[in-house]
């Protein structure tokens, strides 16, 4: 296998693994009944204690005065608690849905705050991945039903998404900068990880969770829980930084859709969760035939 593939494959490990993201936090959440901050605290806590043994002598302190490596922390922050707090509340297939819309919100921002010219096709991009999107959610998940009658909860899941959807597009056009700075990607992990193991703990100390929910966990729960923390949190986030390093940021993302057949896999094996009709299925085909061939599109342009 040649170093391209090879990282290829990489790279789609890594897309996994945010695939199986929402579906992990909702399970653990809604099954397991882990409080929502006691989960990202404790997963980063482990992924931490995995990592840091293996990079410590390459981090460089004098880096972490870099205020916009901190606002990128701060910005992580608010991606993850959101996006945990979205799986918590709607379908995981919902939540990867709206994430998959983070290229075409970096195109609208790129446009709109720094005057860069709007790639060809985002806005036919836009209205197909809209109306794929439209036609998914038109039916209860398991039921089978073509309503738009959705639960409150739905509709706070789905704008809980979209901020962190928001707050995934600022980052990305963010990470250039601090290419720029020469900060190793092993640096912007910690800093990223101890940011959501600080923050996370905190609120859930001032919001009095229960943490004894981890002593009443069986054997799936944990092990669930330990892929989340590694699998997650660790390696989709190593695989993505080695993958974008070794390949570029057009080529990777390129296969971003990956996600969503993620998702929809993960979630019918633990959640029970599937497109069960016609419609939610043609509304998940146009919006994976619409992302990649947009991004696909952009990269050959690129």
């Amino acid at each position: 296998m040649s170093s391209a593939w090879a990282w290829m494959l990489i790279s789609l490990m890594a897309h996994t693994g945010w695939g199986a993201y929402p579906v992990l936090a909702r399970y653990l959440q809604t099954v397991s009944h882990i409080p929502s901050m006691a989960l990202l605290a404790t997963a980063n806590i482990v992924a931490l204690a995995v990592l840091i043994p293996f990079v410590y002598r390459h981090l460089d302190l004098r880096q972490l005065r870099s205020p916009i490596l901190w606002g990128l922390a701060v910005i992580v922050v608010l991606r993850a608690i959101t996006n945990l707090l979205a799986a918590r509340y709607t379908h995981a297939i919902y939540v990867q849905l709206i994430t998959l819309m983070t290229p075409l919100l970096v195109a609208l921002m790129s446009a709109g705050l720094f005057r860069d010219k709007l790639p060809p096709y985002t806005l036919p991009a836009i209205a197909f991945s809209l109306l794929g999107s439209l036609l998914m959610i038109t039916g209860d998940l398991g039921a089978g039903e073509l309503t738009l009658v959705m639960g409150l909860h739905d509709w706070i899941g789905i704008g809980l998404a979209g901020i962190s959807t928001f707050c995934l597009a600022s980052y990305m056009l963010l990470v250039p900068r601090i290419m720029r700075q020469s900060v190793p990607g092993e640096t912007v992990l910690v800093v990223q990880l101890s940011a959501l193991l600080v923050a996370s703990l905190m609120i859930s100390l001032v919001m009095g969770e229960d943490w004894g929910h981890f002593a009443s966990l069986g054997v799936s729960d944990w092990a669930l829980f330990l892929a989340f923390a590694l699998f997650v949190q660790l390696g989709a986030n190593l695989g993505q930084i080695a993958s974008l390093r070794n390949l570029g940021a057009p080529l990777v993302s390129s296969t971003m859709a990956w996600r969503l057949v993620s998702t929809l896999m993960i979630a019918a094996l633990l959640l029970g969760e599937r497109l069960t009709s016609l419609w939610q299925i043609l509304g998940a085909a146009l919006v994976l035939a619409t992302i990649t061939t947009y991004l696909w599109r952009q990269r050959s342009i690129g």
